[in-house]
């Protein structure tokens, strides 16, 4: 072959590739609108809201886990008390998301980690063996997932290992969830399904408003919300908000099943605003006043419970009426953010309340 020919085949060659890579990127950047500028540091609507393709649904024993798939989207770390945006890369061809619930109560678990496993159906090459990171989206809540490079349209096998649940639990739930789940599931990946039948919405006219977009609705999968703060067991002491997160506590005269200690059950439940979602992964404790002294004050456990759902408690010796409550966010959620979340449940001052029973 003389030089020239080579030299223009190689040409060719890569004008291909690099036409091929900036198609690929000139797609990712739809997918990824420039951010709002001057984001609210607390929830607000994104700049677009995506659907997403269900793969299956696997149950076994109180466990259910459903997994989805919709575009590479962008999303945010937490590392202490600071974000750290996790851009999208240009292998990466769906963002893989799990959701895990108990069967019976239809109760969110997000309180445990969880692994995937990606391989080729073809090749038998795992393009993927990573630990989803748990996240919180508006249209979808709390779930585990992370963006993921396939070696092109295929048929893909997906293992997801998830469990023994890692918090506490209670009444119903006392000594459950110590299993781990490994469900497989195989799923046929085209661009151009995704492309097609996966909705993308943009949202100008409500972008960085303080606000959020409704929960998407999903055919046998519970939508992860916690209860209004008038439905939750016990007496509701009161609430308030910190960082954009609202905070209701309630005592239970009887402490839950799995609960060591005397006098009743003090639970604080922490949740976004708007849609009611479990924020979780946060270090929580209390101090409760009475009578200018101190009735309690310690570290408030992160606990799953049929009634109560996600939550932290502690035992405490009595609330009488007039006493003074502050709750403490010691350290801020450690958990992951999807676009809307990112700058929320940061900066997160005590909260106090005045008990009125």
């Amino acid at each position: 072959m003389k030089r020239r020919q080579f030299l223009a085949g190689t040409a060719a060659g890569t004008l291909g590739t690099l036409a091929g890579c900036t198609d690929l990127l000139q797609r990712q950047s739809t997918r990824a609108p420039p951010l709002v500028e001057d984001r609210p540091g607390a929830v607000y609507v994104p700049t677009h809201v995506e659907g997403m393709e269900m793969v299956g649904v696997e149950s076994s024993g109180r466990y259910s886990l459903a997994l989805f798939y919709s575009f590479p989207h962008r999303f945010w770390t937490m590392d202490g008390d600071r974000t750290n945006k996790v851009e999208i890369q240009s292998d990466d061809s769906l963002h893989l998301m799990a959701s895990v619930w108990d069967a019976e109560t239809e109760t969110t678990i997000p309180s445990s980690n969880a692994r995937m496993v990606v391989a080729d159906n073809d090749s038998g090459d795992v393009v993927a063996d990573r630990r989803m990171w748990p996240m919180l989206s508006q249209n979808m809540g709390f779930h585990y997932g992370d963006n993921v490079p396939l070696s092109g349209d295929g048929v893909y096998e997906t293992t997801v290992n998830f469990g023994p649940v890692s918090v506490r639990t209670t009444g119903e739930f006392a000594g459950a969830f110590q299993e781990q789940l490994s469900p497989m599931f195989r799923f046929e990946f085209r661009q151009d399904t995704l492309e097609g039948q996966v909705s993308f919405e943009r949202l100008p006219d409500r972008q960085g408003e303080r606000d959020a977009v409704e929960p998407m609705s999903m055919d046998r999968v519970p939508t992860p919300q916690l209860p209004p703060a008038a439905e939750l067991p016990g007496t509701v002491l009161g609430e308030g908000t910190s960082g954009d997160a609202k905070f209701v506590a309630t005592l239970l005269d009887e402490r839950p099943e799995g609960i060591d200690g005397d006098g009743p059950y003090l639970a604080v439940s922490p949740r976004t605003p708007y849609n009611r979602f479990p924020i979780p992964m946060m270090a929580l404790s209390a101090t409760l006043e009475h009578d200018g002294g101190t009735a309690f004050e310690g570290n408030l456990t992160s606990t799953l419970d049929p009634d109560l759902k996600y939550h932290y408690g502690a035992a405490v010796d009595g609330v009488e009426d007039g006493d003074r409550l502050t709750i403490t966010a010691d350290s801020p959620p450690g958990v992951s953010r999807h676009e809307g979340y990112e700058t929320a449940f940061l900066d997160m001052s005590p909260v106090e309340m005045d008990v009125s029973l």
